[in-house]
C-alpha cells in the first residue's frame, strides 16, 4: 500500500515529502489576498479636431407653374408685343407657358416664304422636325414638298407651320391645353404673314382652326370663310402626308382637294 501511495505521489511530480522550514498552511489561507498590480494610467488622448457642421443646401420653394388660363393670357400678350415673324420666333423662344417645351429639343416653328400668299398648317413636329427645328422636314414633309411641286408650289411661294411649335412626347396628340397656350402665336403668326388661303393638313388642325368636332372626312375639300387675325379668309381642310403615308389609296382624295387649290389660288 505505502508503495503504491509513493509511486502516485511520483506520478503527480512530487519529488519530496518534507520541506526544510515547516508552513502553516492555515495561517496561510487566512491571510487576505493581495492586490494585483495596478497598471499605469494611460494618459488621456488628445482631443480631436471638431469639424465646423456643414451647412445644408439652400433649400427654395419650387416656383409656381402657371395655370392653363394664366399661360394664354400671358402668350397673348406676347404675341400681341411682336411686331416681325423674327420677334415672333424670339419670344417664342423665351415662354415657357406650354408644357411641351420641357421636353421637347427643338422650337418649330415655321419653314416657307414670309410673303406667301397661302399658309399650311399642320398638327405638331415630328421626331425629324424636333431635331431639325423646322416642321415637315421628315417622311409626312418630304411627300408634302411633292404635293406642293405638283401644284407649283415650294418653300418661296408657300408659308408652312403647326397648330403647336414643339414636339408631343411619343408624337402623341396635343392636349387641348397644350394647343391652346401656342393659339395666341399662332394667330398673330397669320396676322404677319397675311395669306389669303389656310389649309389644314389633318384633322386635328382642322378641328382646332375650325372649332368643330366633324372628322376630316367630312371637313376636307371644303371651301369655308374664316375669321382668322384681323381679317376674313378662306380655308380648305385636307389630308394629312402622314395618314396619306399609311394610306396611299387616300391620295386621290388628297389630290382633288389640292387641285381646288391650285385653283383658287389661280382665281379661278
Amino acid at each position: 500500500m505505502t508503495a503504491a501511495v509513493l509511486a502516485w505521489y511520483r506520478d503527480m511530480g512530487v519529488d519530496e515529502a518534507v520541506g526544510d522550514a515547516p508552513t502553516d498552511w492555515f495561517a496561510v489561507s487566512a491571510r487576505p489576498p493581495e492586490p494585483a498590480p495596478r497598471r499605469p494610467a494611460r494618459p488621456d488622448p488628445a482631443p480631436r479636431p471638431t469639424r465646423p457642421p456643414t451647412p445644408l443646401p439652400e433649400t427654395r420653394p419650387p416656383a409656381a407653374t402657371a395655370s392653363p388660363d394664366e399661360a394664354v393670357m400671358d402668350a397673348r400678350e406676347r404675341a400681341r408685343g411682336a411686331a416681325t415673324l423674327e420677334t415672333l420666333r424670339e419670344t417664342l423662344a423665351s415662354f415657357d407657358g406650354c408644357p411641351l417645351k420641357a421636353t421637347a429639343k427643338n422650337l418649330c416653328m415655321a419653314r416657307g416664304s414670309a410673303d406667301a400668299s397661302i399658309m399650311f398648317i399642320g398638327e405638331a413636329p415630328g421626331r425629324d422636325e424636333d431635331l431639325q427645328g423646322q416642321p415637315f422636314v421628315g417622311r409626312a414633309g418630304r411627300l408634302l414638298d411633292k404635293m406642293l411641286t405638283a401644284i407649283a408650289l415650294d418653300e418661296a411661294t408657300a408659308y408652312i407651320t403647326n397648330v403647336v411649335y414643339w414636339r408631343p412626347p411619343g408624337n402623341r396628340t396635343p392636349t387641348p391645353q397644350e394647343v391652346q397656350a401656342c393659339a395666341p402665336f399662332l394667330d398673330r403668326q397669320i396676322e404677319l404673314v397675311d395669306p389669303e388661303i389656310l389649309v389644314f393638313l389633318g384633322g386635328a388642325a382642322a378641328k382646332q382652326m375650325l372649332n368643330t368636332t366633324e372628322g376630316i372626312m367630312r371637313l376636307r375639300g371644303k371651301w369655308r370663310t374664316l375669321q382668322a387675325g384681323t381679317k376674313e379668309r378662306r380655308a380648305m381642310a385636307t389630308l394629312h402626308p402622314a395618314y396619306l403615308l399609311r394610306n396611299p389609296s387616300a391620295k386621290r382624295l388628297a389630290w382633288r382637294d389640292f387641285r381646288a387649290i391650285r385653283s383658287a389660288l389661280d382665281g379661278a
